[in-house]
């Protein structure tokens, strides 16, 4: 088997969203990183409903002469990993990148991820190497990356970071999970035989504002651990477990202390309700756990909703041919 297969065309996925200051500079810097290098290419970038003229400014760009920039409009917001999927959909290449469009993470580091994809590794992920976010990102980002690491047993330190690359056969295998919450980097390392993460610069955002408040950092932490475990549903149970626990052995010594004291230090059977209280308690917590359980992988599999719905797709003259080009080589690899 051939691990180290060359690399002549490369997909840039890039999502977008309310990012129309930075949008102009980062498609001029990641064109001219792409053109220095001996490999054709496109740069997909997907509108995640944008409510200001980031849609305008991508279908401006797709329509520009000699343009390799393709662009996929979604009629609403369905979130960065959804939109990422959505560009997976389209992607020709035979190594796909992620990036952000903040350029906190800058384009002009894609040449270190192409080389070491091409020492033969199927999934590429990155550090950033001094980070330039607050605290309040870096601390519960840390703890994270230590839990999905002992979950998940593949030896990755920054699962925050999307600058990342796949190999083609990767990002089939994910479209091929129809799961409503995905958290991408996680899903690709289950179908990768070889991953790497090398170090890649980290840039304060110069332009706009983040997208990532409080609440969708939370939401972006239940999606990352429901798509990769159930231990969630299971430490709740857990919990109702100990508290049960807790609640018997609270019984068993008030039963004692009551041949002990008498009945007068019982305040006439509160203390044992209360026991009994904690016990009931517990039992309930248990039951929620289980029927969490199965309610959940039930409504997975049949809230078979689309992740996103694509409303228009813009295809640059450049990246059309690069396109018909790749097409008729894979045409010709599959012919017996």
């Amino acid at each position: 088997m051939k691990h180290n297969q060359a690399i002549t065309f490369i997909s840039i996925v890039i999502p977008v969203y309310n990012e129309q200051a930075c949008l102009p500079e980062l498609i001029h810097r990641t064109t001219a990183t792409m053109s220095q290098l001996n490999k054709k290419y496109e740069i997909i970038l997907i509108d995640d409903g944008s409510q200001d003229n980031s849609a305008e400014l991508i279908e401006a760009a797709s329509s520009a002469p000699h343009s390799h920039i393709v662009g996929i409009m979604l009629n609403r917001n369905y979130g960065q990993h959804n939109a990422i999927m959505a560009g997976f959909e389209h992607v020709r290449g035979d190594l796909i990148i992620t990036l952000d469009a903040d350029l906190q993470n800058p384009p002009e580091e894609i040449p270190k991820l192409i080389a070491k994809a091409e020492e033969g590794f199927d999934a590429v992920g990155t550090i950033r190497k001094n980070r330039q976010d607050s605290i309040l990102r870096r601390f519960p980002s840390k703890i994270i990356n230590h839990i999905v690491k002992r979950s998940t047993g593949v030896e990755m330190n920054d699962y925050g970071c999307m600058l990342r690359a796949y190999r083609h056969h990767v990002v089939q295998a994910m479209l091929a999970c129809h799961e409503r919450s995905t958290f991408i980097p996680i899903l690709a390392n289950g179908f990768a035989r070889r991953t790497a993460e090398i170090e890649v610069a980290h840039h304060e955002r110069i332009q706009g504002d983040s997208k990532y408040n409080f609440m969708a950092l939370i939401n972006l932490m239940f999606d990352l651990l429901t798509s990769m475990t159930t231990a969630p549903l299971r430490l709740l149970s857990l919990i109702g477990g100990g508290i049960a626990s807790i609640g018997v052995l609270f019984g068993l010594g008030l039963f004692f202390l009551r041949f002990i004291y008498g009945s007068e230090w019982g305040v006439d059977g509160i203390f044992p309700l209360f026991s009994i209280l904690f016990i009931f308690i517990g039992a309930q917590f248990i039951g929620l756990g289980l029927l969490g359980e199965y309610i959940g992988r039930i409504y997975s599999d049949v809230r078979a909703r689309p992740r996103y719905y694509v409303q228009e797709i813009l295809i640059g003259e450049a990246s059309q041919q690069v396109r018909e080009q790749n097409q008729t080589v894979i045409a010709i690899k599959q012919t017996p």
